[in-house]
């Protein structure tokens, strides 16, 4: 199944096909969602009944009946109010927790659909499209969930009782309600074909409005930096103007609903006051009575408010359509990737073998972003990864721990295809510490806990000390038990840098992976935190990506990566003589490295000269006070 990122392409699905996947979700309250619909059926009978007593007790009192049938009629009247107050309360409650049960449960669903999905599935959605189906969409289908079990279930069946006491009470005349009832849900039906497309638009601009704002939010050091602050309101208005013309069209046609409606009731209460008036005038109340005509017409105005109830959920429902669609879009996406019939559930060792492997991202890329990769690390070799931007290192190291699986070619680890493994056993063996490392809201030592849920205190400092982290955690007021704010904006790059290596020291996994997560600290701290890796896991299997030469000058061999292919593979001391790629980045780092410390040097010297003088000409004035006090005058 392909998709563009982050639009629905489901629309072929039927409605039987949507409601039979989120079905699934109702689950524990199918008890309530039909307990909703029974006792709202009850409520719709008691309240058609109400107006048949009432107009007998009209028709009573116009005849001059006894006080004694009055009270009859008003207790039957009173305890049907009772039992029909009571039946609407159970269905309310019955409704409240069957419709809010099934929005945490499809919020649960799609939660763990989301984290089923493979790399290659998350990179269909955007991350703002699939907080909007969690939120937006959910709270959506949730509100046209209450209204089906419960006001779409009233309505229909207030309109076929109402109809039904309407010709008992009028006869004929009753006839009136059924032909506009029938006229209205027909224009409502056109109005709400109208709407349907722009709602189906209004959901895809919500995604990128909500884009809009997460970006700025998480990019706002950024934008201030630049002055783009009036830019990015210009963005997210013609983002917003957008969405407000779309909503302002679906609701100038929506806004005819009422006006509509209104419009149908006073029609008819002008014909049924004017011909049931003339009716019982013209035969003295014999073919129509006053009880009959306000029965008639308390049916007749349950009925047109059932249909303009009905027009309400029907627009709903309409809005809701997109929603349910959108989120059957993750509910039924497969995950590329999975299990084996009979997984391998351990890895002998680290060593990683790439038989002759090529990668696409997408089946429809015509470019490869790997190509023809072979390379045979052993397991405890300390592998370092240099390229330039774009030349596809992190790519290289992503299909490892199958994040990706190849397109072509086999990944081995420990001799098994990684293809053959339990997924969650390579990757709790193949330990990563991405580019973009990411620190969860919680405590410090909560989220080094990542790495071992049972590792102890000790345990955590000692990965601390190995990590260079051990010393900036205890100058913290609450040291591990710091409180790490989202994203970790409460702590420097340098050191969310080294909690994240920390934790992943903490898997103590046959696989390291550093995806250039030394870039943001100095080289002396990073090549400690090298040195750390050959005390705490010499047997683990170490690959380094790094932006500069001196974070894998240690290493046993370097990849050299230029395009999406190896362009060498060799020791650094070889690489320096033959592979020119890694010659000329090499020296150009060196070079400047050079450059920085002459500079210092000069720095340096300039300062010793300055002091130099600066005690030259304390001993002065130390010898000759009258000359130190000469100066002070003429500086006064």
């Amino acid at each position: 199944m392909t998709k563009e990122r982050g639009t629905s392409t489901l629309s072929h699905l039927t409605l039987g096909q949507i409601v039979r996947t989120l079905s699934g979700s109702i689950r524990e309250n199918k008890r309530n969602s039909i307990i909703a619909p029974v006792f709202v059926a009850g409520e719709v009978v008691i309240e058609c009944i109400i107006p048949f007593f009432t107009s007998l007790l009209i028709n009573d009192m116009q005849a001059g009946t006894e006080m004694r049938s009055i009270v009859i009629y008003g207790a039957i009247l009173a305890l049907l109010a009772v039992i029909s107050l009571g039946f609407g309360t159970i269905a309310g409650i019955a409704c409240s927790i069957a419709s809010t049960g099934f929005a945490r449960n499809l919020r649960h669903d799609m939660f763990a659909s989301i984290q089923r999905f493979s790399f290659s599935n998350i990179d269909r959605f955007s991350t703002n499209s699939l907080v909007t189906r969690l939120t937006t969409d959910t709270q959506n289908v949730q509100m046209a969930y209450m209204q089906i079990i419960r006001s779409a279930v009233r309505s229909p069946l207030m309109i076929v009782f109402a109809a039904v006491m309407a010709f008992v009470s009028g006869g004929p005349m009753a006839i009136l309600y059924v032909v506009v009832s029938f006229m209205l849900g027909a224009g409502l039906l056109g109005i709400a074909r109208i709407v349907m497309p722009i709602f189906r638009r209004i959901f895809r601009k919500y995604d990128r409005l909500n884009e809009s704002v997460e970006e700025n939010v998480s990019g706002i050091r950024v934008v201030k930096s630049f002055v783009r602050e009036d830019y990015e309101k210009q963005k997210f208005e013609r983002a917003s103007g957008e969405l407000f013309h779309d909503f302002w069209g679906a609701e100038r046609i929506l806004a005819w609903n009422q006006p509509f409606m209104t419009f149908a009731v006073d029609i008819i209460y002008t014909f049924v006051i004017y011909f049931g008036s003339r009716a019982i005038v013209s035969s003295a109340g014999t073919a129509m009575q006053v009880g009959q005509m306000s029965a008639l017409i308390t049916y007749g105005f349950s009925m047109l408010m059932s249909l303009n109830m009905l027009s309400m959920i029907f627009v709903i429902i309409t809005m809701s359509e997109e929603s349910a669609r959108r989120i059957c879009e993750v509910l039924i996406e497969e995950p590329d990737l999975a299990n084996p019939e009979n997984p391998v559930f351990e890895v002998p060792d680290g060593s990683i073998d790439f038989d002759d492997v090529s990668f696409r991202y997408n089946a429809d890329s015509d470019r490869m972003a790997l190509s023809d990769v072979n390379l045979h690390i052993k397991s405890g070799e300390v592998i370092g990864v240099i390229g330039g931007t774009g030349s596809s290192k992190s790519t290289l190291i992503q299909l490892i721990s199958r994040l990706y699986d190849a397109t072509e070619g086999t990944v081995r680890v420990g001799g098994v295809d990684v293809r053959d493994y339990d997924m969650d056993t390579l990757r709790n063996e193949v330990s990563v510490v991405l580019q973009r490392n990411v620190l969860f809201s919680g405590t410090i030592k909560e989220n080094l806990r990542w790495g071992d849920p049972d590792a102890t205190d000790e345990e955590i400092v000692e990965a601390c000390k190995l990590a260079q982290a051990d010393e900036f955690v205890q100058q913290f007021p609450n040291k591990y038990d710091t409180y790490i704010e989202q994203g970790g904006t409460n702590v420097s790059g340098g050191q969310k840098q080294r909690l994240c290596i920390a934790r992943a020291l903490l898997k103590k996994p046959k696989i390291l992976i550093l995806d250039d997560s030394t870039s943001a600290v100095d080289t002396k701290t990073d090549k400690s935190i090298r040195a750390g890796f050959k005390s705490f896991i010499p047997q683990t299997t170490k690959i380094i990506i790094a932006q500069r030469t001196g974070s894998v000058e240690d290493a046993d061999r370097i990849i050299v990566m230029d395009n999406g292919r190896v362009d060498a593979f060799d020791t650094p001391e070889n690489l320096l003589r033959t592979n020119a790629i890694y010659r000329e980045i090499y020296l150009t780092q060196n070079k400047a490295s050079h450059d920085e410390k002459m500079g210092d040097m000069g720095a340096g010297l300039d300062s010793i000269d300055d002091a130099r003088a600066a005690a030259n000409k304390e001993l002065v004035n130390a010898l000759d006070p009258q000359a130190n006090a000469k100066e002070v005058a003429a500086h006064d």
